[in-house]
């Protein structure tokens, strides 16, 4: 695992993107300090912009479900896997990833 970052650097409920590897990787990080990583390129807008994205919850078969919101044409990505609620056919590659003595892992 790579370090990225102190967890305290990304701010509640927003992204940052880093480079993994050689591939734009988005970052979240929840009110709960819940930290998710899935590739930054948008499939829709074709722009590496995820980690600009709107964090938000929704229901879905009575579980709560986290997603990041794409900034440009507003499709959601499930924050723990990647797939796109709005279209069954689309997913972004998500990366396991674990904060250790407050940094962050990938």
């Amino acid at each position: 695992m790579n370090e990225i970052c102190k967890l305290d650097d990304i701010i509640p409920e927003t992204g940052v993107c880093a480079l993994v590897g050689g591939e734009q990787v988005a970052i979240f990080r929840t009110h709960h300090d819940e930290v998710y990583a899935m590739h930054n390129f948008d499939p829709f807008s074709k722009a590496n912009v995820i980690s600009r994205g709107l964090l938000g919850s929704c229901d879905i078969d009575g579980q709560k479900v986290r997603y990041v919101a794409s900034p440009m044409y507003k499709q959601r990505f499930d924050l723990a896997t990647g797939k796109c609620l709005d279209d069954e056919r689309v997913s972004l590659r998500s990366y396991p990833v674990s904060v250790t003595n407050g940094v962050v892992m990938i």
